[in-house]
């Protein structure tokens, strides 16, 4: 059968050939002229299936039972029931289709039919035994110089909420453009992106998001879209687009990429329910109903299909709409109730296999294939999926990201709440300790504790959401190729601590005069040192938690029980502390600086303990107790000093082997 043949029996597909009225520019017009030309990209799936394995509660459930069945003869769970208790699951099951440059090609079907699974598919995304058949590119598997020029917006938005559309897709630029283009170009690159997009009203507004008033969710997603369009992609890859989206905005939004298509670039996009209008300017159409294809052709032939093979509309009605109710099963003839739902998706997927799905392989097999540059070359300069960069990238990489974080987390660390807590804090405790005396021990140690303990639990819990609260961005930005993830880490610690010690400097000004101790200015220095030094440590703590767990809840739950041990093994409410419990002291970051900030105050308490005449069995038992517990004889300046510095090495060094670890 001619390759014409096959494009009229097939609905009017046709192949990007010589005549074809679709053929890809040279060049792209949004992206600056330093950058390599793009080139176009044919994409072909075929035979695609894919499975997981679930676990079946109920074949577990048996299991278990058996296992403590009371008679004892009874016999153990066999293999064949153990596998039972793991059953695999089809998310796809044998899809085909054809994408090429200068079309759209939409996917669609309901919740759970797995449009989001293809299309981590055709991105690369999905790995390991369970995926099966072939995807294509320009008659190559996707490898890494396909993959560079591949484009993929998820569905959710993930995006910094302070940042203004402008800073975003200009740090984007910094990030992912080579360094060898100079700051100008990459600065127009992302000028062009906003252009192209139509986001000009909107370039000095925040992103925003549920709880931060900012831009539109159309615009949001045109942001996300320009995020991809910065390398100029080949193959543009969108899940669901227009999800959350009114009728007006997603129209505007499918305009948006057909203007990006008639430019020579593929677009793939999932779609859960478009409009009429919407419909109309998809070029190809691609139904799934449970893993399953019901349809794949024209947009236009997708109705005259459906009704050669018996299902044809009751009523006038969105051909969307029409076909999204085929997928669940529903057909609007009249006596058909919810039982005959299965039997209706087994008749469609019979009829797709009997009918289209052989066109369709043929059509894949016979499509002439656009060869790619004999250089495959990429503007990135470098192979976004390795962290192996120089010295000069990663600097770069670092000083853009630092230049971001502060941006970003000046609105979290200095906001309203936050500092007022803060100030709070430090007037309650200057007024509760209003010129404490210097003899009255017990007092002036419960100062210094609180002290221990507020900048002990404050940075902590602050940290502990940092890593989870990034993940999403963090996870697609390193999975884009954007930065290594050293410097990303160290962006990220060395960015804090601006942020992080304004609060404790203005904390510690207002509460250790107030509190009346040691009126001098170097005991305020040297109390003012540690306290930002414990800070450091209590931060890295928390960041420790948050990478290890990364789950907000979770790791802050785990961060309250780990800062309740340090508090009460801390040496100030126990001094015999039980002999099981006695090695969670030297662990606690909370018994290290309670004893420094001692130290700084009494020295090693002999001139307090002469002055309260301790040492002749006088003065205030009280007191002459919480000196020879809680200062004399303790753990030196040095030691402190030292075991911190090794807390503050170490959490950060735990925190950056749990990043590590995350599968990108």
């Amino acid at each position: 059968m001619s390759t014409t043949t096959q494009r009229e029996a097939f609905g009017g597909v046709e192949t990007p050939n010589g005549d074809s009225p679709k053929q890809p520019p040279r060049e792209s017009r949004d992206i600056p002229p330093l950058m390599s030309p793009s080139y176009p990209i044919t994409l072909k799936f075929m035979d695609v299936g894919y499975r997981i394995k679930i676990e079946n509660k109920q074949a577990k459930g048996r299991c278990i039972k058996k296992l403590f069945a009371t008679d004892r003869e009874s016999p153990t769970p066999s293999d064949q029931t153990r596998s039972t208790v793991m059953q695999e699951r089809t998310i796809l099951n044998g899809v085909t289709g054809i994408a090429y440059p200068g079309e759209i090609l939409a996917i669609l079907g309901p919740s759970g039919s797995g449009k989001s699974t293809l299309l981590n598919a055709l991105a690369g995304r999905l790995h390991g035994h369970g995926l099966t058949g072939t995807i294509l590119a320009n008659s190559s598997k996707l490898t890494k110089p396909i993959l560079r020029r591949t484009g993929f917006v998820t569905q959710d938005d993930v995006l910094y909420p302070h940042l203004t559309v402008r800073e975003t897709l200009v740090f984007c630029s910094m990030l992912r453009l080579p360094r060898s283009l100079p700051r100008e170009a990459k600065i127009a690159a992302a000028e062009s992106a906003i252009a192209e997009l139509g986001l000009g009203k909107c370039e000095d507004t925040i992103i925003g998001n549920s709880f931060i008033r900012g831009v539109s969710g159309g615009e949001r997603k045109r942001v996300s879209i320009a995020h991809e369009m910065l390398v100029d992609p080949s193959l543009l890859l969108l899940d669901e687009p227009t999800s959350g989206l009114d009728s007006t905005s997603a129209h505007r939004l499918i305009s948006v990429l057909g203007s990006l298509a008639k430019k020579g670039k593929t677009v793939v996009t999932s779609v859960h329910q478009p409009s009429s209008r919407v419909f109309q300017m998809f070029d190809k159409v691609l139904v799934l109903s449970e893993g399953n294809c019901l349809y794949f052709g024209k947009g236009c032939d997708a109705m005259r299909y459906f009704e050669s093979v018996g299902f044809v509309p009751s009523f006038p009605m969105n051909p969307a709409d029409f076909l999204l109710d085929l997928a669940n099963g529903v057909s609007h003839v009249d006596g058909v109730s919810e039982r005959d739902k299965p039997n209706i998706r087994q008749n469609l997927i019979h009829s797709y296999n009997t009918t289209l799905a052989p066109k369709v392989k043929a059509l894949c097999i016979d499509t002439p294939n656009i060869v790619n540059p004999t250089k495959n070359t990429h503007p990135m300069g470098r192979s976004r999926y390795s962290d192996r960069v120089s010295f000069l990238d990663w600097f770069n990489q670092f000083s853009t990201l630092f230049q971001r974080s502060l941006k970003e987390r000046k609105h979290e660390s200095f906001n309203t709440l936050r500092v007022f807590q803060v100030i709070a804090a430090a007037l309650l405790a200057g007024l509760m300790w209003w010129h404490s005396d210097y003899r009255n021990v017990q007092d002036r140690l419960g100062l210094l504790f609180f002290i221990s303990i507020f900048w002990g639990v404050f940075p902590s819990f602050n940290s502990v959401f940092a890593f989870p609260q990034e993940r999403a961005i963090f996870m697609k930005e390193r999975a884009s190729g954007m930065y290594t993830l050293s410097s990303y880490f160290m962006s990220r610690i060395v960015g804090d601590l601006p942020m992080e010690l304004i609060l404790p400097t203005i904390f510690l000004i207002v509460t250790y005069w107030m509190g009346g101790l040691k009126p001098d200015l170097v005991a305020f220095l040297l109390t003012w040192l540690v306290i930002l030094g414990y800070v450091l440590v209590s931060q890295g703590l928390g960041l420790a938690l948050g990478a290890a767990i990364m789950d907000a809840k979770q790791a802050s739950t785990v961060a309250a029980v780990t800062m309740l041990a340090f508090v009460l093994t801390g040496g100030y409410y126990v001094h015999k502390v039980p002999a099981c419990m006695a090695w969670i002291k030297y662990i606690s970051t909370t018994f290290y600086c309670y004893r420094l900030l001692t130290r700084i105050q009494y020295g090693d308490g002999r001139k307090i303990s002469y002055m309260l005449g301790c040492n002749h069995g006088g003065g205030d038992r009280a007191n002459c107790k919480f000196l020879e517990e809680d200062v004399m004889g303790q753990i030196g300046t040095v030691g402190s000093i030292g075991v911190l510095f090794l807390m503050f090495v170490g959490y950060r060094l735990l925190a950056y082997l749990a990043l590590r670890r995350i599968k990108i």
